[in-house]
């Protein structure tokens, strides 16, 4: 009994490092390559088989794909989108709450003076 679980412990960590490379090792693929493939899938000049072959993808992801693709034309068309902003965009998004807290700031510390300056006549009359 002893010798059978010595066997399998190294085919398990064996197994385990296998799947720890292929994790880390797992090709990224960027959106406008995930469209250029599930626009090729569309044409059905390969079949999807052989076209899944050739770009390195199990057909469960590029069948994923285009229900992705799907949806979000489903979405953009029904209207309900929303655009991710730029960095420019939060750039200046932050400049402007930052401008806009200044002015609050100016504006409470302002009415602070004009309340202490109206307690102040008040009392002193």
């Amino acid at each position: 009994m002893e010798e059978r679980s010595q066997q399998s412990q190294p085919t398990e960590s064996a197994m385990g490092f296998i799947q720890k490379v292929k994790r880390r090792t797992k090709r990224k693929y960027t959106a406008e390559e995930k469209i250029r493939v599930v626009l090729e899938g569309m044409k059905r000049e390969v079949s999807v088989a052989d076209l899944c072959r050739r770009e390195g993808i199990h057909p469960h992801i590029y069948y994923s794909w285009v229900k992705n693709f799907m949806e979000a034309g489903k979405a953009r068309l029904r209207g309900d989108f929303k655009r991710d902003a730029t960095e420019e965009d939060v750039t200046g998004l932050k400049r402007e709450n930052d401008r806009l807290k200044m002015l609050l700031a100016e504006q409470l510390l302002e009415s602070e003076l004009v309340k202490k300056s109206l307690l102040g006549t008040e009392l002193g009359e």
